[in-house]
């Protein structure tokens, strides 16, 4: 047969096969060349009738018996644990990292030791590369620091210098090889090989016209992004890579709290927290024995005062994650004053000093914040009878957000699971399998209250908040809720995207693309969601002019729901039933 790869001129390579023979042509900017050759063995065979053997000893021959494979596994006797990089060294022991809560180690494993143990050859790693004769390894660490060291237990290791490693690019050259990468990748791994009816061909061609043009790195990642949306799907995106040396970076430490300038002085205005059993979301002043409250003036940090001129946080920068002294008082004096000259509610205390640990940034501690609001909100409105889950994601996040949740709200009348704005992950399945979770059998005991079973399930009436930026697994929960019956969506259609994307290695210049390589559909066979979104049952606009100082249309109009939902089709626990009587249980089977 006949191979050729002439994606675009004037590169070509020509290669044809008959029989044993082979031809190839190759045809560059002003070079060619032609070679031809004819197979003389079959590699991996040896010649038995000459008896021939390039080896001074017959070569080993390894079979693998494939029937009772997996029977004859065993397991070693490695503690459990999250494990990656699997190697075998020159010893025929495994290598592998081990990945904990403190990082991660390169492990080594000998199953021929008189006392096999797993052993240690390196800790704190960011990777390896093991050598082709398994005898060193090339450890990886923080930094773009390296080392090279034997591939076993208790071997040194020699850093490895990168000063003065230089490498001299052409960038024009180096971009026409990315430009062309970025084409090849949508079309090797594109999970449709006619790539939505889109002409991939001519779209290269069209693109790589363009390339000339382009005078920067940002310029060529603006004509991948270009291109790759020609195919007309989601999750295809351009990652650019390094573009500049990393420019100095100096933290703001946060409080998180809100200032007002007051009287000549910064006051805390509010202390941003969450929920009371939450522990993560508890700020820096709202922690145990801290004292602080809002309407405290901030005086000084670290002995400093505050210049008014600046924002508050000015006195803060480099402080995040640090233990600080703060000097507050109740009025914006560093100096107590004589009762006389108070105004009415005003203490004349002197300035303290509380001792307490910045944040790096309050991002999650406002987050926690909005949803308490969020649930006290339909907790008021509902006299309580109706419970408010948000879910922010549907990777570990969103687990995590729905089951912290969760668990403290199973005795309301009702639920209102919130997707709006969520960020997409994994594929939901368990979050839908732990909000349907359905009744089996009821426990009567003594004292206290029955028990339904399981003791996790929320049995009452349900809805989903959606909205346009839900999306990616933001568009499988509301689906999957909706097919697993659970309640109404309300809001709008969310964003359409369910063409999901594996990792795929990045680019010379350390840039990349995502190829979208598993597409949903139906039941029924139809495809599904992508580029359309999943419909509300109940459509609610999220108007602007509705949303001023908190409004929320939407979550309104899932409490009017729930709360008729509760009246018409509420959960109803059966009553227990009367005592059995077994008197002279079995008797009577006794006396035949």
């Amino acid at each position: 047969g006949t191979l050729s790869s002439d994606m675009f001129p004037p590169l070509g390579v020509t290669i044809t096969i008959a029989g044993e023979s082979l031809d190839a042509n190759i045809n560059a900017d002003g070079f060619s060349a032609e070679f031809s050759g004819d197979r003389t063995a079959i590699g991996g065979d040896d010649d038995e009738e000459d008896g021939e053997d390039d080896d001074d000893e017959a070569k080993e021959r390894v079979e693998i018996d494939l029937d009772g494979f997996e029977r004859r596994a065993i397991e070693l006797p490695i503690d459990a644990g999250n494990f990656v990089g699997l190697a075998v060294n020159d010893s025929n022991a495994l290598i592998y990292i081990r990945i904990g809560d403190d990082g991660a180690d390169l492990k080594v494993f000998d199953p021929s030791d008189d006392e096999p143990e797993e052993k240690n050859i390196a800790s704190g790693i960011n990777g390896y590369i093991l050598t082709p004769d398994g005898k060193n390894v090339l450890v990886l660490k923080g930094g773009g620091s390296a080392s090279i060291q034997g591939a076993k237990s208790g071997s040194t290791a020699e850093s490895v210098s990168t000063s003065g490693m230089n490498v001299s690019i052409t960038p024009r050259e180096e971009w026409e090889v990315v430009m062309k990468d970025a084409w090849r990748r949508e079309r090797d791994f594109f999970y449709d090989p006619n790539m939505h009816g889109v002409d991939w061909e001519a779209i290269g061609e069209h693109y790589m016209a363009m390339l000339d043009d382009c005078v920067s790195r940002e310029d060529v990642g603006f004509l991948i992004r270009e291109m790759i949306s020609e195919i007309n799907v989601g999750h295809a995106y351009y990652r650019a890579g390094p573009t500049a040396e990393d420019q100095p970076n100096v933290g703001v430490g946060s409080l998180g709290c809100e200032f007002t300038l007051e009287n000549g002085a910064y006051r805390i205005s509010h202390i941003h927290e969450g929920a009371d059993w939450d522990a993560d979301a508890r700020g820096p002043l709202s922690q145990p024995g801290v004292d602080i409250n809002e309407g405290d003036y901030l005086l000084a940090v670290n002995g400093v005062a505050l210049d008014t001129s600046k924002d508050p946080w000015v006195s803060f920068i480099g402080l995040g994650g640090r233990t600080v002294t703060l000097t507050v008082a109740s009025i914006p004096s560093m100096d107590g004053v004589n009762d006389e000259e108070l105004e009415e509610g005003e203490t004349g205390e002197a300035p303290r000093d509380v001792v307490v640990e910045m944040l790096r940034g309050d991002y999650n501690l406002r987050f926690r914040e909005w949803i308490e609001a969020k649930r006290r909100y339909v907790e008021a409105e509902t006299d309580g009878k109706v419970g408010y889950i948000y879910v922010v994601n549907t990777g570990v996040p969103g687990q995590s957000d729905l089951v912290r949740q969760y668990f403290g709200q199973l005795d309301k009348e009702a639920l209102i699971v919130d997707d709006r704005w969520n960020g997409g992950g994994q594929i939901p399945t368990r979050f839908i399998e732990l909000l349907k979770r359905p009744i089996t059998n009821y426990w009567a005991v003594r004292d206290g209250e029955d028990w339904a079973w399981p003791p996790d399930g929320q049995r009452g009436p349900k809805c989903m908040l959606i909205n346009g930026p839900s999306a990616s697994g933001g568009d499988a929960f509301p689906s999957y809720f909706r097919d697993a019956g659970l309640g109404k969506l309300i809001g709008m259609r969310t964003w359409g995207g369910l063409v999901g994307y594996t990792g795929n290695p990045r680019f010379i210049d350390g840039s990349g693309v995502t190829c979208p390589s598993f597409a949903y559909y139906d039941k029924d066979g139809t495809w599904g969601i992508e580029g359309h979104g999943v419909d509300p049952d109940i459509e609610v606009i999220d108007d602007p002019a509705l949303m001023v100082d908190g409004g929320d249309p939407q979550l309104d109009a899932a409490i009017q729901l729930m709360l008729s939902e509760v009246e018409r089709n509420g959960y109803t626990h059966p009553e227990r039933p009367a005592y059995p009587n077994r008197s002279g249980f079995g008797l009577e089977e006794a006396d035949k």
